[in-house]
Order: C-alpha cells, then sequence, then structure tokens
C-alpha cells in the first residue's frame, strides 16, 4: 500500500499520511506481516487500528477481484502500543466466487485479536434495503475536532480532549446530537447519529475499493458503544464514570462507498446488561445508499467506588 499518493491539503494531511503508513503493513513472509502500532487515548493500541490492519492483511492474501463483504472479530488482550504488531494469515478457503481467510495478531508472543474476513467476486442479485435517517447536511454541524477542547474541562483529565482530538485527527466527525460527554447526567434514546469522512482525498494509487474498506474498518470502532453510555446518562470513558473495552466486533459491506466523502454512521444499542453492551450501527453514503453494517459488544462497567 503505496502511500505517496496525493492526500489533499490543510491541517488534514499530515495526520491522513500517517494512518496510512499505519496500515501500510510490512510483509515478512508469503502471508505473515508486521505492523507499528501506537496508543489512542488510553495506554493500549486502538481496537480499530488492529481490526483495520489485520482486514489490509487479509486482503493482501485474496484475489485482486474480490473485496470484503464481511468480517468477524474478537478482541482477545490489550494491544501494547510500545511493540509491533504481527498478523499471520491463514487461507482458508479460495471457492469459485468466495474467499474466506483467518488473521491472528500477535504480540510478546500471544495472540491479541484474530479476526475471520469473507471476500466474494461482484455480482448482481435481489435488491433491497432500509431507508436512511433524515439529518442535517454535515457541513452545518461542528467538527468534533473543534468540539472536544471547547468542553475539555468536562473530562476527568483536560488533556483527554487534546488527545483525543489528536487521536481523531485524520478524520473529520461531526455529531448530529450532542455527545456523551455533553449529556453525562441525562438519559436519552440509545441511539446517536454522526457524519464522517477522512480528512484528505485518496486519489491515484490510493483510490482502492480496499483501502477504503480498511479505513471504514478503522473508524467503525470510534464510537459504536457510545449509545449505551446515552441510555444511562453516562459521560464515557474519557469524563470517568464508566470503563470499557471492545469484545468483539462484526461488519457487513453492502455496496460500494468512498470515506473521503460524507458517510453517515447511525449507530443504537438495542440492550445492555451484565458489565456489557450491545451496539448496533448502519453506514449510508450521502445519496442515502447503505454502505455497511456494523455490530459490535464491549464491556461497559461502573466504577467501584
Amino acid at each position: 500500500m503505496n502511500t505517496a499518493g496525493n492526500s489533499g491539503g490543510g491541517a488534514g494531511r499530515a495526520p491522513l499520511h500517517d494512518l496510512l503508513d499505519l496500515l501500510d503493513l510490512e510483509r515478512v513472509d508469503r502471508d505473515i506481516f508486521r505492523g507499528e502500532s501506537r496508543s489512542a487515548v488510553v495506554p493500549r493500541v486502538f481496537g480499530g487500528q488492529v481490526a483495520a490492519q489485520a482486514l489490509v492483511a487479509a486482503s493482501r492474501t485474496a484475489p485482486e477481484d474480490r473485496l470484503a463483504h464481511s468480517l468477524h472479530a474478537y478482541f482477545l488482550r490489550p494491544g501494547d502500543p510500545a511493540a509491533p504488531i504481527v498478523y499471520t494469515v491463514d487461507r482458508i478457503r479460495d471457492g469459485r466466487s468466495f474467499t474466506t481467510r483467518r488473521v491472528v495478531a500477535v504480540q510478546h508472543g500471544r495472540p491479541i485479536f484474530h479476526l475471520s474476513a469473507s471476500f466474494q467476486t461482484d455480482e448482481e442479485g435481489l435488491e433491497h434495503q432500509e431507508p436512511m435517517p433524515d439529518v442535517p447536511d454535515p457541513e452545518t454541524l461542528t467538527p468534533s475536532a473543534e468540539l472536544l477542547p471547547r468542553h475539555a474541562h468536562l473530562f476527568s483529565d483536560p488533556g483527554v480532549a487534546d488527545r483525543l482530538a489528536e487521536a481523531r485527527a485524520p478524520v473529520d466527525l461531526r455529531y448530529v446530537d450532542d455527545p456523551p460527554y455533553l449529556t453525562a447526567g441525562r438519559p436519552r434514546e440509545p441511539r446517536s447519529r454522526i457524519w464522517f469522512r477522512v480528512n484528505g482525498k485518496l486519489d491515484g494509487d490510493l483510490d482502492r475499493p480496499t483501502l477504503h474498506q480498511c479505513l471504514a474498518a478503522y473508524v467503525s470502532d470510534m464510537s459504536l458503544l457510545e449509545p449505551v453510555l446515552l441510555a444511562h446518562g453516562r459521560g464515557g470513558w474519557t469524563v470517568g464514570d464508566v470503563v470499557g473495552a471492545s469484545l468483539d466486533h462484526a461488519m457487513w459491506f453492502h455496496r460500494p462507498f468512498r470515506v473521503d466523502d460524507w458517510l453517515l454512521y447511525d449507530q443504537e444499542s438495542p440492550t445492555s446488561q451484565s458489565g456489557r453492551g450491545l451496539g448496533r450501527g448502519r453506514i449510508f453514503t450521502a445519496d442515502g445508499r447503505l454502505a455497511i453494517t456494523v455490530m459490535q459488544e464491549g464491556v461497559v462497567r461502573v466504577p467501584r467506588g
């Protein structure tokens, strides 16, 4: 994955290139890859990074004419941001229409994550979808990178707001409704809608459907459990009134999309219990096509004391 192409100008250029470099895995052997890792806001590797890198590894062993149509993954251990991650790919099946790959991510000799992905050749079939929600235009909304510093005083550590803004710099996120840290103490409908796109243009060698899928996997883990917090009026892990971590993650890719165009991430939580919460998301293109469905369960606990 060559990141030398143009990714746009302005302040977002460097952060997007950093993210693209993060996804540019080193090929150690035919089916073994090595990726760098780094922390996001908490002192562990961001789950979306591991999912995206694992999908990169799987995609590099799949036929070029087949795109991922689904992935299913488990987060097994926290990742160490100070150490590289080794991804080993198992070529489970190559059929006439479908290809299956299994990826294990390893640090310090132990698996921290595993993913199964299925790829398919493009074909025609029956077509229907749910309608896209009616939401404001993204250009009328405030970018999260501007919103976070304004409300740093709400965080358990004011520096967290700056670190969160920096971690999200490659992506322009715009909340349709207030994020959890602005509504702490006021339970509301467990639903969050966010417009997003990467901060730059993917063209030339970078304009490949596989890269768009891997970047979508990266973004998909940023906010999917937030509806759980909204249902209980919790501000979140950054505010300090809950602790949480992703347990598993699944994505289904339905229709073509571009992550450098606006996408709507419509998220909700149907249930939470037993220290776990479930998030369900639908990602729509700006013209209303349902592009991706996402599901995730995570640990969501109230701190003791």
